[in-house]
């Protein structure tokens, strides 16, 4: 039962992620060098978010439950502020070298779109993300011991699952609405990833009310899923030509930059 737990939920946890990378990103070596950069700064913003924490935590009253919960919640908000802020620093990076890049090649065009560093810096915060929340759950599933035997969830390992298929999707769409906010100065796009991820890690306090942080996690997802599809040039139209295998170029695995 416990191998069945663990990997279900390895599967859906990661199975969108892992497709999304073996089918769009896994061929192309600039991709996947993008990608490990884009883990790279998440781990980079985790690192100096827990060092600010931890600081906090000692110097403060461990006695005082009023004051730790509010270090928890100060902790969550340095975090997701510091993941954008290293989101934006990315971004400037890839922006200078794309144009040594292009200074580099022969061809007109750059090697590497802006919506695809995107989508390739995006999943890779996301699956950084996603390992970091989930890695430690997935452990403690394989025992000893029960989950609910003193009265708690039974789903919990299955709702920190979806969670973090959620959490690694939402870092994908916000990526790609970031960069072409940063690109095109439309800086309400930029505040609103900031605040919709903000607002994502503060449903985590509802737990163990599982119904209440994942349903409205799922919402956001879907809305800011629709923004990402048209922010990065989709269409009705496209999407039925993808989606019936007649439009191949539409597939970011030959998706021509401009």
């Amino acid at each position: 039962m416990t191998a069945a737990v663990f990997f279900g939920c390895t599967f859906i946890a990661f199975g969108p992620a892992v497709s999304l990378f073996l089918f769009t990103i896994a061929r192309e070596p600039l991709r996947v060098i993008f990608l490990i950069a884009g883990a790279f700064f998440w781990l980079v913003s985790l690192l100096l978010a827990s060092l600010v924490w931890f600081i906090s935590v000692q110097i403060s009253n461990k006695e005082s439950a009023s004051q730790q919960k509010g270090l928890l919640i100060f902790g969550v908000v340095l975090s997701v502020l510091l993941q954008e802020t290293f989101r934006f620093a990315y971004y400037k990076l890839l922006k200078k070298a794309n144009e040594g890049l292009l200074a580099l090649s022969q061809e007109e065009t750059m090697p590497i779109s802006i919506r695809q560093l995107a989508y390739v810096s995006g999943l890779g915060f996301g699956f950084m993300s996603g390992a970091f929340s989930v890695v430690n759950i997935l452990a403690d599933s394989v025992g000893p011991g029960t989950v609910g035997i003193h009265g708690d969830s039974q789903h919990y390992f299955l709702s920190s699952a979806f969670m973090t298929m959620a959490i690694i999707l939402l870092h994908m769409f916000w990526g790609i609405i970031f960069f072409d906010g940063c690109e095109k100065q439309r800086w309400l796009a930029v505040a609103a990833v900031v605040a919709t991820h903000l607002l994502v890690s503060s449903l985590t306090f509802q737990n163990p009310q599982y119904v209440s942080s994942l349903v409205p996690t799922y919402i956001v997802m879907f809305f800011m899923g629709i923004w990402a599809f048209y922010t990065a040039g989709g269409s009705l139209r496209n999407l039925k030509l993808c989606l019936t295998c007649k439009d191949k170029d539409f597939l970011l695995a030959n998706h021509r930059p401009r």
